[in-house]
C-alpha cells in the first residue's frame, strides 16, 4: 500500500473506511439515544489518523527488508534521528490528510455543521494529532526490527487506541484505569481538543491538551528511536537484519 504498487488500494483504505467508521458509531450513538453526531464524528475521524501512521510506520522497516536495502541502509554512517524522523513526515502528512477528509465528509453525510472559523484550529489540532500517533507508529518500526510482520501489532494498537482514547465514549465514563492508560496515549486530548474547537473553544482555551498532546507524542518518539537504536544492536549482533 505505502509503496505505492497500486494506489487505488488507497482509496477504499484510507478514504472509505474512515467514513463508514464515522457513519457506523453515529448510528449507534443516535439508535442507543446517546451522544451526538459531531462527538461520534470527530472521535473517529481523528482515530483514523492512527491508521497511516501506525502502519506506514512499521511498513518503513518491513519494506526496506523484503527490498534487501535494510542492511545497506543501516550500515551507512547516516545520523538515525533524522533518518527515521524524516521517514515520519509522510505518515504525519498522510495520517492529517485522512483525519481531516473524514471530518469533512463524515459531516456532509451526517449534516453536522462546524463553523468555518473553527477549521484552523481543527487542523492545526489534527496535525499535532498526527505526529503524536507517529510517535507510536516509531515504536512499532522499532519493533519490526525484530518480527516479520507488523501489521498485526499496529492492528492490535488501533483498537486499544479506539478503546481508550475517548474515540466513542468519553474519558468519564470509562473506568478510572482505563481513563489513565488513555491519558498516557496518542489521540486522547487532540480528539478532546478538537471537540472543544468545534464547540466554540479558541485554540488558546485548548492550548493545554495540544501541548499534552505535542508531550505525549514526544515521549513515544524518545521511547521509539531508543528501541531502534537498541534492537538494531540485537538484529546486528545475531545477523537477522534482512532475515525474511
Amino acid at each position: 500500500m505505502f509503496n505505492w504498487l497500486n494506489p487505488w488500494i488507497l482509496v477504499p483504505t484510507l478514504l472509505v473506511s474512515p467514513i463508514s467508521q464515522v457513519l457506523l458509531f453515529a448510528y449507534i450513538g443516535r439508535s442507543a439515544g446517546v451522544g451526538n453526531d459531531e462527538f461520534y464524528l470527530i472521535g473517529n475521524a481523528l482515530n483514523y489518523a492512527a491508521i497511516p501512521c501506525l502502519f506506514a510506520m512499521g511498513a518503513t522497516i518491513g519494506g526496506e527488508r523484503y527490498s534487501q536495502t535494510l542492511g545497506i541502509i543501516l550500515t551507512t554512517p547516516a545520523r538515525r534521528i533524522p533518518l527515521f524522523l524524516g521517514r515520519s513526515l509522510p505518515a504525519i502528512v498522510n495520517g492529517w490528510g485522512v483525519a481531516m477528509f473524514g471530518l469533512l465528509f463524515g459531516g456532509l453525510l451526517l449534516g453536522v455543521t462546524i463553523p468555518w472559523s473553527a477549521w484552523p484550529a481543527i487542523a492545526l489540532v489534527t496535525a499535532v494529532t498526527s505526529a503524536s500517533c507517529t510517535g507510536l507508529g516509531l515504536v512499532i518500526c522499532a519493533i519490526s526490527l525484530r518480527v516479520r510482520e507488523s501489521a498485526t501489532l499496529g492492528n492490535v494498537l488501533f483498537l486499544v487506541l479506539l478503546v481508550f482514547c475517548g474515540v466513542n465514549v468519553s474519558l468519564d465514563e470509562l473506568s478510572g484505569w482505563m481513563a489513565a492508560v488513555g491519558n498516557v496515549l496518542p489521540l486522547t486530548h487532540g480528539i478532546q481538543a478538537a471537540r472543544e474547537v468545534a464547540a466554540g473553544g479558541s485554540l488558546g482555551d485548548v492550548s493545554g491538551l495540544v501541548l499534552r498532546e505535542l508531550g505525549v507524542g514526544a515521549v513515544f518518539v524518545v521511547v521509539g528511536l531508543s528501541m531502534l537504536s537498541a534492537l538494531e544492536r540485537l538484529s546486528r549482533s545475531r545477523a537477522t537484519l534482512d532475515l525474511i
